[in-house]
């Protein structure tokens, strides 16, 4: 398909852009952008991708993106597709390389006051305590070949089990932290090798592990609903499955760009390479996929013990004292089998999220039974120079987008370029002017992370919030943040 612009979408109201049906598509796109996010995708390919997700076998409703797009591999990041299982496909590309990278966000009884003069302190512990960077491994926590598949299986209720949290913890994740038809056996030795020594660790990019607080409420009944207050410190961990799930979305993609030739798929990106879902190389992905996931579920739960473990040992208060629990864990790279309303009847689809955050309203059955009455808690991480937001899950979301909303800012520059606006300028020093204390593993990842290098998060959620698609609650600061 030839690359399509802005000026094929027509605007439907303030925020949603449809990309009619056109060429090989087989069924329209529906962009949820205002004005000024529409100019930050111009300059990408970002409408072509959803224009060619929409031509994939199978895609059932229309193929979607969330505010915070950009041009991904295959999908956009910020893309949402679902499939027929019947008839549909599965691809890596609607999934990612960071396969169940995620969010989760921690509150306590702290209030910013208490936590401000040793915040310094707090970071250098944490960046001490969670090993952070390129190719990062753990020094305490080596697993050996079968413990691994283990934590493949489990997910994080293997952390739960070893010690690294409670069953509350799993109780307040998507899915319990546990796909349940992963197969270890379906990932490689390459991928088992990668991950064996990199459990509890934070890896590199735009993953971080922020210590801020809560510095505006937007609904006083839903943010008591879900344990948040004005002035409250909490903690975001954002990290995913780190090279293990690099090595399982590489393999796959190899082995479905030769299914796609043998199934004769004409697919309009090779970048798409996809397989039916239920054959072999679709159902041996999926399995591989879910361990991955898994993995990067269990990663989280043992940086939260950590970040628990650094907490208690500065305040010389035990967790429970310090109120520090998990409010809740999200993921944004994923693919699963979910129930959703398809022409006025309850359907089995496999719900791709790419850059995608799922967003499910209260009553749902897949709400944890603590945010029954308040919808599932919907994070929403922004840059580390300005603030993240805390929403909740909508029934429009469940019945426009397939229960999905944005994941994040959403870049706004390539690494590249990042790296040339900072020239000359001392990250640390300029992050430290806006109040935020901040430590990487390297001056490189800091310089592609500064703030100006994505879209303001502000802008983002204004749009889902004012779309319906997900019910602002909170809004937090940073006040010390370590990088990979």
């Amino acid at each position: 398909m030839n690359d399509l612009t802005i000026n094929d979408l027509k605007q439907i109201d303030q925020y949603r852009w449809l990309l009619p049906k056109q060429g090989r598509m087989r069924t329209d796109g529906l962009l949820f952008l205002n004005e000024k996010l529409l100019e930050h995708i111009k300059n990408d390919k970002s409408i072509t991708q959803v224009a060619n997700v929409a031509c994939l076998p199978g895609i059932v409703g229309r193929s979607l993106a969330m505010p915070d797009m950009h041009q991904g591999y295959g999908f956009p990041i910020g893309g949402v597709a679902a499939f027929d299982p019947d008839q549909g496909v599965v691809s890596p590309g609607g999934v990612g390389y960071d396969i169940n990278c995620g969010v989760r966000l921690l509150r306590t009884s702290l209030k910013k006051e208490e936590v401000v003069p040793r915040i310094d302190t707090i970071v250098e512990s944490l960046f001490i305590n969670i090993p952070s960077g390129v190719g990062s491994k753990q020094r305490h926590l080596k697993l050996n070949k079968q413990e691994l598949k283990n934590v493949l299986e489990s997910g994080a209720s293997w952390a739960v089990k070893n010690g690294f949290g409670s069953k509350y913890d799993l109780n307040h994740i998507e899915e319990g932290g546990c796909l349940g038809w992963a197969d270890p056996e379906a990932v490689s030795d390459r991928a088992l090798d990668r991950g064996q020594a990199q459990l509890g660790t934070l890896g590199s990019g735009n993953h971080f592990v922020e210590v801020g607080f809560v510095d505006k409420i937007f609904d006083n009944k839903l943010a008591a609903g879900i344990g948040l207050f004005k002035n409250q410190v909490t903690i975001i961990i954002h990290t995913g499955s780190r090279g293990l799930g690099h090595q399982v979305c590489g393999d796959y993609i190899r082995l479905l760009q030769n299914a796609s030739q043998k199934y004769g798929f004409d697919l309009p990106d090779r970048e798409l390479c996809c397989a039916p879902i239920h054959s072999p190389e679709g159902k041996k992905y999926l399995a591989a996929m879910a361990a991955a996931a898994n993995f990067a579920f269990a990663n989280r739960q043992v940086i939260t013990e950590e970040v628990r473990r650094t907490f208690e040992h500065v305040f010389g208060r035990g967790a429970k004292k310090l109120g520090l629990e998990l409010v809740y864990d999200v993921c944004h790279n994923i693919a699963k089998f979910e129930t959703h309303e398809v022409d006025g009847k309850q359907k089995e689809v496999v719900v791709h999220r790419k850059g995608a955050t799922r967003a499910f309203p209260a009553h749902h059955p897949k709400v944890p039974e603590a945010y029954k009455e308040t919808g599932q808690p919907v994070l929403i991480p922004g840059d580390m120079g300005r603030y993240s937001y805390v929403l909740v899950g909508t029934e429009k979301a469940l019945k426009e987008t397939f229960g999905s909303t944005c994941h994040g800012a959403g870049r706004l520059m390539s690494r590249h370029a990042a790296k040339k606006i900072a020239k000359g300028h001392n990250v640390i020093a300029d992050l430290a002017e806006m109040g935020v204390t901040v430590k990487g593993a390297g001056r490189a990842t800091l310089v592609e992370e500064i703030p100006q290098a994505y879209k303001d998060v502000e802008d983002v959620v204004r749009v889902v919030h004012e779309a319906g698609l997900a019910t602002k609650i909170a809004r937090l600061r940073p006040l010390g943040v370590i990088k990979g």
